[in-house]
This record gives C-alpha cells, sequence and structure tokens, in this order.
C-alpha cells in the first residue's frame, strides 16, 4: 500500500504537459542533471536520469562488473499506461557508450586467490591493460523509442520496470571495432524488474528492490536509489564480426571462450545506483 500511495502521488504530482523550447538546455541546483533532458519535444511531461554504478553482467562463462557509470537519460509523455516508450536524450545519448574491464582478459586468466592482494593486482593490471585486455561496452541496439519504461512496475516491484534492447560490444586490438554479441537485427533483451524474476532451469528466479523513495520539497523531483533491477531469462546470440576479414575464425573463437549462444536461464544482469524522474516544467524553471 504504501509503493501505491507513492505511484499515485508520484503521478499526479509530476505528468504535466511540456512546451517546446530550445536544444540547448543548462538546469541548475538539484535538476543539473537533466541537461539532456528532451524539453524541445512538446511531449515531453518527465525527464528521466539514471545511473547505473554498481552490478554486473554475466552472459555464458563471462562476468563482468559495473564499474565504470553507465547513464540512462531521456524523458516520458503524459499518460497512464502502465509502460511508456522513452523520448530519446537531446544529444541522442540515450544509453552512454561506457567500456567495462572483462577481468582476465580476453583468455580469462586471472591471478590466483591465495596470491597477496597487491600482488594480484599488479597482475591482474598487466593483463587487463595488455594484449589479452578487453573491454565489453553495452550500446542500445534499437531506437530510444523501443526502450520501455513502467513506472508503476518499479515501484510496486511487479512486472518489467525497464526493458532495454542492447548489444554488447567486444573491444580489443585483436577483435578490432566491429566485434559484437546481439545486432540492431536481433537485439538481446532484458526485461530488468524490480521484483522477482522468473527464470527458465536451470537459473533460480532473484529479486529486485526499488530502494529508497524520496521527494524533494515541491514533489517535482523523485529519487530512488539503494536498489536495483534484475534480470536472468534473456539470452544471448553467438557473436559477430570479430576479428575484421579474419571472422570466420575469430568468431567461434570467442563463442567458444565466452559460452555463445547462451540461452535464457544462463544469463544473469544486475543494475544498481540511481534513478530519478523529475517534471519536465520544474527543469525548465531551473535554468
Amino acid at each position: 500500500m504504501r509503493r501505491l500511495f507513492i505511484a499515485a502521488a508520484l503521478m499526479a504530482t509530476m505528468l504535466v504537459p511540456s512546451q517546446a523550447i530550445a536544444s540547448s538546455h543548462h538546469p541548475t541546483g538539484e535538476f543539473a542533471q537533466f541537461g539532456e533532458c528532451p524539453l524541445s519535444n512538446p511531449v515531453t511531461a518527465l525527464c528521466i536520469y539514471s545511473e547505473s554504478n554498481g552490478g554486473f553482467f554475466q552472459i555464458g562463462k563471462k562476468t563482468v562488473p559495473l564499474k565504470n557509470p553507465v547513464i540512462l537519460q531521456g524523458g516520458l509523455e503524459e499518460g497512464g499506461s502502465e509502460t511508456s516508450h522513452l523520448i530519446a536524450a537531446e544529444n541522442g545519448e540515450t544509453l552512454s557508450k561506457t567500456p567495462q574491464t572483462v577481468p582476465g582478459g580476453l583468455l580469462g586468466v586471472e591471478a590466483p586467490k591465495w596470491w597477496p592482494l597487491f600482488l594480484q593486482n599488479l597482475f591482474n593490471e598487466f593483463i587487463n591493460n595488455g594484449a589479452t585486455g578487453v573491454t565489453a561496452t553495452v550500446e542500445l541496439a534499437a531506437p530510444a523509442s523501443a526502450v520501455e519504461v513502467g513506472l508503476l512496475n518499479f515501484l510496486t516491484e511487479s512486472g518489467d520496470a525497464l526493458v532495454l534492447p542492447v548489444k554488447i560490444k567486444l573491444s580489443n586490438a585483436f577483435l578490432g571495432s566491429n566485434c559484437y554479441i546481439g545486432s540492431n537485427a536481433k537485439p538481446v533483451t532484458i526485461n530488468f524488474t524490480t521484483g522477482e524474476t522468473s527464470p527458465p532451469a536451470p537459473n533460480k528466479p532473484i529479486h529486485g528492490s526499488v530502494g529508497s523513495v524520496e521527494f524533494n520539497e515541491t514533489g517535482s523531483l523523485v529519487t530512488l536509489s539503494g536498489g536495483s533491477l534484475v534480470n536472468n531469462s534473456f539470452a544471448a546470440p553467438k557473436a559477430s564480426g570479430c576479428g575484421g576479414l579474419f571472422s570466420f575464425f575469430v568468431d567461434p573463437f570467442v563463442d567458444s571462450l565466452i559460452g555463445l549462444p547462451s540461452p535464457a536461464g544462463t544469463n544473469t544482469a544486475i543494475l544498481e545506483g540511481k534513478f530519478q524522474l523529475a517534471s519536465a516544467e520544474a527543469v525548465k524553471a531551473s535554468e
């Protein structure tokens, strides 16, 4: 009941129409992070800013922790439906392309846990930054309008809170610049929830959390922090485009290292951080 009350208050105080303004925005104070909210789009009623600085992606045999903040930003229209489609960020960077280090690099070589910590760190740094070092970057594999946000689901810990169609780019000198798991034609679609997942075997359900909910004094800004968005029911296809002209040989090699294709129920994604929602009118007024 508490979460339902919060959801009702959120909709009542924040879903107000927005007017078009110039494309360059400079909100201030508590709204400063909403600089790329699509305020120039007249249908934008809410501004979204999400920063994930914890959690991980596990696909097949590889687990990549989120150590560098990943930003999701944009806007939402006014409406009463359970889910809404995201309006692209003003500068087009709806989902930041933030590389994350793949522990152990391409070959998965990591220091033994029984080594002294300083020696583990030294060895792992050498591997991750050397010829075998690899970064993984989650990118949108569809227009921003394909991203779905379920505010009520988010707050009530049930159903899909965030649906992301993505592709994962693997980068190093050997793999080239076009090595991906997933594609625009066949994205890896992750249905995040703050509730309990319903994965196929062999994964067990995991439970997310809405975290703490805080409003500013005027009710025009809500901040959700300390929660988590989870999913372990998505599938991942084979890699493609790895090694450039030699992808015919390199793609199967990458697949064998990661364990691709990886069926539904064998992968997990968890996002931890801060999710903020603001009235577009309040954001404009702060400029």
